[in-house]
């Protein structure tokens, strides 16, 4: 019996050390798994701040390219003024030519084949001379034209309602570049946001990954660590049994070498031997007396 109690001392020690050692590990995976809950958690926030932080600029830059678009009409609708005010100029330019001499845009192709020459082609100094004269006489004739053409209200009036479309196409055409670099400007600054966000997001994946591992460990270290518990409370229950046993059969075997005594007593009295006070009281106490 002795050696059944020790071997079983034995195992329920040992399902006792494994039940504190399950327990330390599954409490020291459930701390893993909250710092792993924490990263994700804190991941995934910085993700929706980077998402909605890419939405700001995708807003700004559709609005930007609203106002792109906006422009581009703007831009061509003052070209189009441009191209008719152009053929309106050149239509009153040749109703007010002076009717003597050659037009101004014949003067204008002679002395650009002139400049030509002179630039391109090897001439002597008295040539070189006579062409210079003659550029410069064209270049006469062309500023007088011009100026007379100038004078003239109607002339100097289309002219100068052509110069504003110019420069209001060039207003709107400079206003397009600028937005448009803004727009891009915006487009890139989300796409790199979303870069950001996508690498943050598989981070807190890969964090949600572990989670689920360590959670996984930490439950089958709960599962060990209850069965280890139920065994120290089954061999509890064995050890606890064996020994109320053992109780009883020493306390048998007790009540039986009494009144084995008790009876060796009386026989004793009954012979008329002198009994002590110590043997009347065992008698006494074994019901004898």
């Amino acid at each position: 019996m002795t050696e059944l109690l020790d071997d079983l001392e034995q195992k329920r020690q040992f399902n006792n050390n494994e039940e504190e050692r399950h327990r330390r590990l599954r409490d020291e995976l459930n701390e893993k798994t909250k710092e792993w809950v924490q990263k994700r958690d804190e991941l995934n926030g910085k993700v929706r701040e980077l998402v909605d932080s890419a939405a700001k600029h995708r807003e700004t830059r559709d609005k930007m390219n609203e106002q792109v678009r906006a422009a581009k009409d703007a831009r061509d609708k003052f070209n189009e003024q441009v191209s008719e005010l152009n053929k309106v100029v050149m239509s009153l330019k040749k109703d007010n030519l002076p009717r003597d001499g050659p037009p101004v845009s014949k003067l204008k192709k002679d002395l650009k084949s002139l400049e030509f020459t002179h630039m391109t082609k090897p001439l002597t100094r008295d040539k070189e001379k006579e062409i210079v004269e003659q550029m410069k006489s064209l270049q006469n004739q062309i500023h007088e034209r011009e100026k007379s053409l100038e004078a003239n209200d109607e002339v100097k009036n289309a002219i100068k309602e052509l110069r504003e479309a110019k420069d209001k196409a060039e207003e709107q055409h400079g206003l397009v570049s600028e937005l448009a670099e803004s727009a891009q400007n915006e487009h890139d600054a989300m796409i790199k946001i979303y870069e950001e966000a996508d690498q943050l997001r598989k981070d807190a994946d890969e964090s949600q990954e572990k989670f689920i591992e360590n959670k996984g460990k930490a439950d089958e270290e709960h599962r060990r660590h209850i069965d280890h518990i139920r065994q120290v409370h089954d061999y509890d229950k064995i050890i606890t049994g064996l020994r109320q046993k053992a109780r009883k059969a020493r306390k048998k075997k007790d009540e039986s070498v009494a009144m084995k005594e008790a009876e060796d007593i009386f026989d004793k009295f009954k012979r008329g031997e002198k009994l002590s006070t110590e043997d009347l009281m065992v008698l006494q106490k074994s019901g004898y007396l």
